[in-house]
């Protein structure tokens, strides 16, 4: 008990005795204080009083599938700093594989009486992957706010960046500069976001006068490794331009191109998307299409905040617009490919 009352202590920046007073439920401690502690409590990982167990915690789950891809630490840096702006403290879960499951972190997040729960990039977004956690959320009346497309029967509001639009962008991009044979990498075929950016490829393909055959369509692992070997079956397909669903893939087509000796963007044009950290340190630089990370993460804790006060919010989902950032990857087809 010693120990606790003085890790906790050093955790808030208060003395023993305050602490001491907020486990027993004593008078004289603000209510700032009180919770400080009490949070305390949660991120060192004791179990609160009894008579304090009915109290949620100001802690918010915020649950990414990796790290790896840069785009998911960017949104949890924006979305950290929001929840701290409202007095909330996010818990980073992290899968891994063969480790602690999303299913495990919202069992976890439930014994720690969370205010809410945040999602990026989990298997809401794939339609045949379980779902039974979310379920108990909902059954719970646990704040919950997902980050892009999600299965529609979930019921939790959602804020995503337009894949449709970004597809637009990317391959009006490619088709100004020339390119006629273009090419997808994308994610599962269950993949929600994928599903859509296909759907648009489709409509803005036609538009265009180009085709999409199903072998310019090549799906991956949300890798470097995948997107090379996704990107290897465009080649051998015979496309020049190359939209990728993420800018990890869109390094492996990079690397599929210079396997074979093709120069980006000289023999083979390359867009991205998400625009997440270094890409204009790659060589050459990432074409890419940009995700609103801050306007997204803010506009995720505003939702949350607003269920956490209790008050409704709609569950439509919020559509932010993407931006087309060129850079060095893309260029004009070379004669040789416009006159095959």
């Amino acid at each position: 008990m010693t120990r606790r009352l003085a890790q906790v202590a050093r955790k808030v920046g208060v003395s023993e005795a305050t602490v001491s007073r907020v486990l027993n439920n004593k008078p004289g401690v603000s209510d700032t204080t009180r919770q400080s502690v009490l949070s305390a409590l949660d991120v060192l990982g004791y179990e609160r009083p009894t008579q304090l167990r009915g109290e949620r915690a100001r802690l918010v789950g915020l649950v990414l599938p990796e790290l790896q891809n840069p785009i998911f630490p960017a949104f949890a840096e924006v979305i950290g700093g929001a929840l701290a702006q409202q007095g909330l403290t996010p818990v980073l879960c992290t899968q891994t594989k063969g480790g602690v499951s999303e299913a495990d972190y919202v069992e976890l997040l439930l014994q720690q009486q969370v205010s809410g729960v945040v999602f990026a990039g989990g298997l809401y977004a794939q339609a045949d992957a379980p779902h039974e956690h979310y379920k108990l959320l909902a059954a719970r009346k646990i704040p919950v706010v997902l980050i892009n497309a999600a299965i529609e029967r979930l019921g939790f509001p959602a804020v995503s960046c337009d894949d449709a639009v970004a597809v637009e962008q990317a391959w009006r991009h490619l088709s100004t500069l020339g390119h006629r044979r273009i090419g997808l990498v994308l994610g599962p075929a269950d993949h929600m976001p994928s599903q859509r950016k296909l759907a648009a490829a489709r409509v803005i393909a036609e538009q265009t006068g180009a085709e999409l055959p199903d072998e310019h369509v090549s799906r991956g692992m949300f890798s470097i490794e995948g997107g090379q070997a996704a990107a290897a079956r465009l080649l051998d397909a015979g496309v020049t331009g190359i939209v990728c669903a993420s800018d990890p893939l869109a390094l492996g087509a990079v690397r599929a191109a210079r396997r074979r000796g093709l120069g980006v963007p000289q023999d083979v044009s390359v867009v991205g998307y998400d625009d997440s950290a270094f890409m204009t340190c790659t060589e050459p630089p990432l074409t890419t299409v940009r995700q609103p990370i801050e306007a997204m993460g803010r506009a995720t804790v505003e939702l949350l905040a607003l269920q956490i006060a209790g008050s409704a919010v709609p569950t439509e989902e919020l559509l932010f617009e993407p931006e087309l950032v060129v850079r060095g990857s893309t260029g004009q087809p070379s004669q040789e490919q416009t006159q095959k």
